[in-house]
């Protein structure tokens, strides 16, 4: 297992289960960006780590199941299954907070984390919005039925 293997097992270690985002800050480049599709383009490691608080603030116990999982070079890829309950608020882009819905959500995505001297610089995630928002109650109903 090489350097990128390593730190993005450990970046999802911290980040399900029982959340370290002490842990999570320190797998981060203090100059990483980040993308992601409810979060946008986030730099810096704060900003990363905040975004994170907020998914584990909102899904405490989160777990992850992987489908697959690679490394290039000094980039890892995951596929898998994140899956919780949110008992947590839930905070939207605006800053305003939902309450938790205490919904089970399951929801399969894509995990892309390039690192550089132990540390992910550039970091990539993928999974559907309307899927994981749909599970979690929030979207309007469907007119067409």
């Amino acid at each position: 297992m090489g350097e990128a293997r390593d730190v993005m097992d450990r970046l999802t270690e911290a980040l399900t289960t029982t959340p370290d985002l002490k842990s999570v800050a320190e797998l981060y480049a203090s100059d990483a960006v980040a993308v992601t599709p409810d979060g946008g383009e986030i730099h810096g490691r704060d900003n990363i780590v905040e975004y994170w608080r907020q998914m584990t603030d909102a899904m405490p116990e989160a777990t992850y199941e992987p489908v697959h999982s690679y490394e290039i070079g000094d980039t890892a890829v995951d596929e898998g299954y994140f899956t919780g309950r949110n008992t947590g608020p839930i905070q939207l882009p605006s800053g305003e907070h939902l309450p938790a819905t205490q919904k089970e959500v399951r929801v399969r995505g894509i995990d892309i984390a390039t690192v550089r001297d132990g540390h992910i610089v550039d970091y990539r995630l993928y999974f559907d919005q309307m899927e994981f928002l749909g599970q979690l109650g929030l979207l309007p109903p469907d007119p067409l039925g």
